[in-house]
């Protein structure tokens, strides 16, 4: 990531090359703030996990809403993995969501409607 450093550029680089590599940096830079943090890092982790969510990931099991826990407090639906991590999904996300990712491993459950 050092060579796209804009104190690192060498002075007969063309403007366009020169903008492109500092615009290169600054993408790296961020990158490594969210993944160099654990809290971002996990939020990230998990935000690429929902994106990516296709048929071909591992589906655990297919399940209607009214089978997952309900928690009030949370405002959310919830069941366990057999991993001991969770599925949850709020109340509000039910309409658009029918895939959802455990939070600790990579199992999906199906929300039949």
């Amino acid at each position: 990531h050092w060579q796209y450093h804009p104190d690192k550029q060498e002075a007969d680089v063309a403007a366009g090359e020169a903008e492109e590599r500092v615009q290169r940096f600054i993408e790296i830079d961020q990158a490594w703030k969210i993944l160099g943090n654990e809290e971002t890092k996990k939020e990230y982790d998990l935000q690429q996990r929902g994106d990516n969510l296709t048929n071909e990931w591992p589906l655990h099991e297919q399940i209607y809403l009214e089978d997952m826990s309900w928690n009030e407090d949370g405002q959310i639906y919830t069941l366990s993995c057999r991993c001991g991590g969770n599925y949850s999904v709020s109340r509000s996300e039910t309409k658009d969501v029918s895939l959802v990712c455990c939070d600790t491993c990579s199992l999906v459950i199906e929300i039949l409607q």
